[in-house]
């Protein structure tokens, strides 16, 4: 990687991490691309030079984090085997307890419970035949996304009371019993 790549990448990480710890503080919404860049300690120049605002700051931390999450699914759907998300929270933790515990990225929400869905619509028989019979697939799919969503809010919230192959396990079992 040339020293190019790293002063990039290095801005970007602190200017994500900026981000981070003032929603941490305060609302989204009263923070200021000025405080980014002080908390970053980079110019406003280096800001604008990798993000429109403040908004495409955030929308591209989610779609990185998305992407990532996406990209164990598939290796999990190609090796065949278990793989855990709420490590992944874990490891991630500023940012999962950002979006999810503080009311500063609402519309996170709204794209982690779209990528549930389409997890559990791509990796589960939620078939509408024997327990599920007469059961819609789209109130199904909501159902169960709503509630992986809300346990993972409820897990963040309560400071991670179990720790994440718990976490893990029961949902899987929970997932298996009821589709």
């Amino acid at each position: 990687m040339s020293k190019v790549d790293r002063r990039i990448l290095k801005s970007q990480k602190a200017i994500k991490n900026a981000l981070l710890e003032l929603m941490s503080e305060r609302g989204f919404d009263q923070i200021t691309v000025q405080n980014i860049v002080d908390r970053a300690d980079i110019s406003r120049k280096t800001f604008y030079l990798h993000y429109l605002d403040k908004f495409d700051l955030l929308d591209k931390l989610i779609e990185e984090h998305i992407t990532e999450l996406r990209e164990i699914c598939d290796l999990a759907n190609e090796t065949k085997e278990v793989v855990s998300w709420f490590e992944y929270f874990e490891k991630n933790y500023l940012f999962f307890s950002m979006m999810l515990v503080s009311k500063g990225a609402p519309f996170f929400r709204k794209r982690f419970l779209d990528f549930v869905i389409e997890d559990i619509k791509n990796g589960w028989d939620i078939t509408t035949e024997g327990k599920n019979h007469g059961l819609s697939e789209d109130v199904l799919l909501q159902f169960f996304g709503a509630a992986y969503v809300q346990v993972v809010e409820w897990w963040f919230t309560n400071e991670m009371p179990y720790p994440p192959q718990a976490m893990e396990k029961q949902i899987e079992i929970l997932l298996d019993r009821n589709l």
